[in-house]
């Protein structure tokens, strides 16, 4: 399955996409091919959709979203040239003309969504069963939703297009309020939750993956009632359970493991040698980026956030040796930072010593896959670990947290907790629930859960917007360099950039830029 579908996105992205207006096609490709001698066949159909697909290897929508917690006080963005501008973003230089990231973070959503329009509104010529067709319709407006979820984050209020856009006037329209975009989200998503398949995650999105979706749009609105709806029906579908092993989740060859996989839920895929993470502009992919050239690096206040083997802090567990400060931790932390003196080693034995030196003192672990170390520009044609969007671990923390939200402790937000915490070959002990015994202090538990469950993941930067805390926790951080790090009140919307302003004139900026 994973195979059919790569090897038809190159296909279909030459088929469908060209270029001629620079400015209206950077973010609006045209078809290059006669809709009449395209949509003639449901094989046409499933190459349309593997192009659509295709575009969630763009930019923050693939394996680079986790540059993301570089924007939160998780990581430290270390001379990313993939992603100009990631350090004036938390430096307060932000600002419409910085470019790079900044203008990343809106145009490859629209890209994907002027696919999915261009996908819907061609569809109904092909030869296909109405259920089929609709199932094919389900996939791609859940991508679109995707894609708006990710813009309303990160800008408001935002022009929707629904429909492929044949002249450059068309997509100069003003911005919807932001309200009216997580509405033509929710619909996206619920037709997707009434056409696929109520089954394991295979690649192509499925009811499960449409209702963990919809449900972290809840929990950013803060519908806390519906989310908690919403997460119960996919804790008692059983289609998915948490990884027997924590590590491989984020590997290649644990991706391809039933005990492992059981956990994804929706992710972008990748397939080496004829579809890595990147081999242009340079080599590069996670292993190249986070193993080698050290682009993420932890801060050491996400380090010091995660607790002993006895579930309490550093400061209150006997356990603790400031002499041996990462001894008898939580296991993710290992699993996930590369520590101070410890050695990476490959499968052969053979330690790995050639990355920069990370000037925090430590390297982003997760996502690396040692066994292909050591690392050289060759590397880039093996690197297909898959980024993974959602995974079941994130729905029982958004169940805890709406239900403690909604309700304040109960027992259902115990157990999701400890099931995440108590997983196979993470072992933690139970949430202490005398200390965690009103809703303040259990959502501030649930809150550091999720940091030290998702860290470098992506998530980070968007947890904290969500809950209005990023102009409190980024100021108290540093960059290696001293610069104190920056997050005003306008800063929770971006600035659309200049090229956007210009090349629509109805489109108004955010406040404060």
């Amino acid at each position: 399955m994973k195979a059919k579908y790569i090897l038809t996105c190159a296909a279909f992205a030459l088929l469908t996409f060209n270029s001629c207006q620079k400015e209206f096609l950077d973010r609006n490709p045209l078809n290059s091919v006669s809709n009449e001698i395209f949509w003639n066949s449901e094989a046409d159909v499933q190459t349309a959709l593997a192009g659509v697909y295709s575009r969630l290897q763009q930019n923050f929508l693939g394996y680079e979203r986790v540059y993301l917690d570089a924007l939160s006080d998780n990581a430290f963005a270390f001379q990313n040239t993939n992603q100009n501008s990631l350090l004036e973003l938390t430096t307060g230089s932000i600002s419409p003309g910085i470019g790079g990231a900044l203008n990343n973070m809106l145009s490859s959503p629209y890209r994907a969504i002027t696919s999915c329009n261009y996908f819907l509104d061609n569809v109904d010529k092909a030869p296909v069963n109405e259920s089929q067709k609709n199932l094919y319709k389900a996939e791609v407006r859940f991508i679109r939703a995707f894609a708006y979820f990710d813009l309303v984050q990160s800008f408001g209020g935002v022009p929707i297009n629904k429909t492929y856009p044949n002249t450059v006037d068309e997509v100069k329209i003003p911005k919807s309020t932001k309200e009216e975009v997580y509405a033509f989200i929710r619909e996206d998503l619920d037709f997707a939750i009434a056409n696929l398949p109520d089954e394991k995650y295979n690649g192509h999105v499925v009811k499960g993956s449409a209702q963990g979706i919809k449900a972290r749009v809840l929990i950013t609105e803060q519908k806390w009632t519906e989310a908690v709806s919403l997460l119960r029906e996919i804790m008692t579908a059983g289609k998915f359970a948490l990884s027997n092993n924590y590590a491989a989740l984020f590997k290649t060859s644990g991706q391809s493991n039933a005990a492992v996989n059981t956990e994804i839920m929706f992710s972008t895929q990748y397939l080496a040698p004829t579809n890595p993470q990147r081999t242009s502009p340079g080599a590069g992919g996670m292993d190249i980026e986070l193993g080698w050239f050290s682009l993420i690096q932890p801060y050491k206040d996400l380090v010091d956030d995660y607790e002993m083997t006895d579930g309490k802090t550093t400061a209150t567990s006997p356990l603790y040796n400031p002499l041996q400060p990462y001894a008898n931790r939580d296991p993710r932390l290992d699993l996930t930072v590369k520590l101070p003196d410890e050695v990476w080693r490959n499968s052969l034995n053979v330690a790995w010593t050639g990355f920069i030196i990370p000037s925090t003192g430590f390297l982003m672990e997760k996502y690396v896959d040692l066994s292909r170390a050591p690392f050289t520009s060759n590397t880039a044609t093996s690197t297909d670990q898959d980024y993974i969007h959602l995974r079941y671990a994130d729905v029982l923390l958004m169940y805890a947290e709406a239900q403690n939200e909604s309700g304040g402790p109960d027992p259902s937000v115990y157990k999701a907790l400890n099931d995440v915490r108590g997983r196979t070959g993470i072992g933690m002990p139970v949430v202490d629930e005398s200390a965690y015994n009103t809703q303040e202090k259990l959502r501030n538990y649930i809150r550091h859960e999720r940091r030290i469950e998702f860290a470098l993941e992506g998530q980070r930067y968007n947890d904290l917007k969500r809950w209005n805390i990023a102009h409190l926790k980024l100021p108290q951080l540093q960059s290696p360099a001293g610069s104190p790090l920056v997050f005003a009140l306008h800063n929770y919307l971006l600035p659309f950039p200049t090229s956007e302003l210009d090349a629509n004139p109805r489109l108004v900026q955010n406040a404060g830029y």
